[in-house]
């Protein structure tokens, strides 16, 4: 069983943070670092995404806008260090180029070698600013074989990573809600782009590790091992553990006491409730920067399981239901969304939990 740090990687409205919410109750063990790549990824000097390409004032007044990859691992090796191990839930498309675009390292970790570890405090400073108008990608670095994101191999080979799914039907009009009025006004978010999705990202991240052995050859809650042709031969003991949100929503004890076997958290049924003022203090300090995002996990108290499998509905029935909330338009846009993503989803689905 490994100690390194924890990262679970998923896509937007995965109920990934209420998920999250369990972890944090073990502040005496854990220490969770909520979504922080998206400072790089949207707002710094090697920002990705083209959200606030054109928007400085939006990018300046983030406070994120000189936040590096290199910045946010450094925090993430703070917290390592302090006693506690780090638990990180982030968006696998944070690392990944959008619209297909081959990945090239990070400038901020241009210089990261192995031996270095999870400490990125170690290295020197990289100049990150690029001083050509227009967005800073494609950077003036060097790609990795295989690689689909902007950060070393050696690096990502020191977390522990698990994947949280749901399917897109469910994820996708969740997102267009925070991105249309009134909620947009939280967010932030002021426009729905497909792009955003994240499941083909995940998917890729995921593929990447499994190929590498950096997941795999066993699965988390099964005997039988993965039978990748592609892994190299190698494993850090990581299990392939992935997990829907359906499931978690279900049997909520079940699913979190087999994510804790796997990656050596110790199980405790409390973990499940957070009726505290500590444990909402720490909720609410965590989920200051995506206001919005997190209104349902932070006025929650628990991880309740559902008293009702949800019921299947159809195609025509859910298109109705998008419909009626978001008007012809935007139903259309969620579908066409779904649609495109549904693939990436049965594909990881494969590989969940099954109890």
């Amino acid at each position: 069983m490994t100690s390194k740090p924890i990262f679970v990687a998923t896509h937007p409205r995965a109920c990934s943070t209420a998920f999250e919410r369990v972890f944090m109750t073990r502040y005496d063990t854990l220490q969770c670092v909520h979504e922080p790549f998206g400072d790089a990824y949207y707002f710094g000097p090697e920002r990705l995404a083209e959200r606030y390409e054109n928007d400085a004032k939006a990018r300046k007044e983030s406070g994120y806008e000189e936040s590096t990859y290199k910045t946010i691992f450094d925090r993430i090796a703070r917290e390592n260090s302090e006693g506690k191990r780090a638990f990180i839930k982030d968006m696998a498309q944070y690392w990944i180029p959008p619209a297909g675009k081959p990945a090239t390292i990070a400038p901020s970790l241009s210089n990261y070698r192995r031996g270095v570890g999870t400490d990125t405090t170690q290295l020197s400073p990289v100049t990150t600013r690029n001083e050509r108008p227009g967005p800073p990608y494609p950077y003036d670095t060097q790609g990795e074989p295989n690689n689909p994101t902007v950060i070393p191999t050696d690096l990502l080979a020191t977390y522990h990573f698990t994947f949280l799914i749901r399917h897109p039907k469910f994820s996708i009009p969740s997102y267009y809600r925070c991105t249309i009025p009134p909620l947009d006004k939280m967010t932030g978010f002021y426009n729905f782009r497909p792009d955003e999705a994240g499941y083909e990202e995940l998917r890729r991240l995921f593929d990447y590790l499994r190929s590498e052995g950096q997941i795999g050859p066993k699965f988390a809650g099964q005997k039988q091992h993965d039978s990748n042709e592609q892994t190299n031969g190698h494993t850090g003991g990581v299990e392939i553990c992935v997990i829907d949100a359906d499931d978690l929503l279900d049997n909520p004890s079940g699913m979190v006491e087999a994510f804790c076997k796997t990656t050596g958290i110790e199980w405790d049924p409390d973990m499940l409730v957070w009726d505290t003022e500590k444990d909402q203090g720490i909720a609410k300090e965590a989920f200051e920067k995506w206001k919005g995002f997190h209104e349902d996990a932070l006025d929650s108290d628990r991880l309740r399981a559902r008293t009702h499998k949800k019921e299947p509905k159809s195609d025509e029935q859910l298109f109705a239901e998008w419909k009626e909330k978001y008007g012809e338009e935007g139903a259309k846009q969620i579908r066409d969304t779904v649609a495109a993503n549904v693939e990436h989803y049965e594909y990881l689905k494969q590989f969940a939990i099954k109890l």
